[in-house]
């Protein structure tokens, strides 16, 4: 089995804000895409750890913006596992324009947990074996961010759309929600750059959240997302987003 797995796709009108570019929650959603395909053929996809209650769950992601892709524009991406850690599955992605310009590049790290208990199962004790590949190009690994104090706060509802398959939040949902944080003028004159967003709990139907953010360094965007359980603060996903 070829260790990089390709694949094109066309910038669509649901792809896209209203000025036209690819929105920055489309580019965790090709990860997520090429991941799960190139996974179904490494026969470690979704139906088949469903069948051993298990599912892959994505738990940081760090990705570097050298231009958005307009609408009606075809992409080529390429992805690839990387050597496999104690705890988690890091997978790289890069993607070119027709040309062959690089638009964007990623680093996702992947754990594997039980459908059933939810609790994350470390890969020497899960079966599932999968061999990385180094090209040389890859980002490195994102590290978590501090809990920061945030100025501007706002709470949101996980709603039935917000969800995948999995029942929980989809991380393609959490960028969205940050996005809408800003207003569209901004998004008019700023062009995201780079981001990093880090999963730390799951988010399921029904749980409101407190969305915390401020910009302490400038174009930079700190983004803290909370909920009230049991009497406590539980951090759920924390992101940070530099505009250029």
């Amino acid at each position: 089995m070829e260790p990089i797995y390709q694949a094109d796709f066309e910038v669509s009108e649901r792809d896209v804000d209203c000025y036209g570019r690819l929105r920055p929650s489309m580019i965790l959603f090709y990860a997520q895409q090429v991941a799960g395909m190139h996974s179904t053929e490494l026969t470690v996809g979704y139906d088949v750890l469903a069948r051993q209650r298990m599912f892959w769950a994505v738990t940081r992601h760090k990705v570097q913006v050298s231009r958005l892709p307009r609408l009606g524009e075809t992409i080529h991406i390429e992805t690839w596992p990387m050597p496999t850690t104690r705890v988690a599955y890091p997978r790289s992605m890069v993607a070119y324009d027709k040309q062959g310009n690089e638009l964007f590049r990623s680093i996702s790290l992947w754990v594997l947990m039980d459908l059933d208990t939810r609790n994350m199962i470390l890969p020497g004790k899960s079966g599932i074996s999968v061999a990385g590949t180094l090209r040389g190009n890859e980002l490195t690994v994102p590290m978590g961010l501090p809990v920061k104090a945030l100025r501007s706060s706002r709470e949101r509802t996980v709603c039935f759309t917000d969800l995948d398959r999995n029942g929980h939040m989809n991380n393609c949902r959490y960028l969205d929600w940050i996005a809408d944080l800003l207003p569209s003028g901004y998004h008019a004159g700023h062009e995201i750059r780079e981001f990093t967003v880090c999963y730390l709990s799951e988010a399921r139907e029904g749980q409101t959240l407190n969305l915390r953010w401020d910009f302490p360094e400038e174009n930079c965007l700190y983004m803290d997302a909370h909920r009230a359980e049991d009497e406590q603060d539980t951090r759920v996903f924390s992101a940070r987003l530099l505009f250029g």
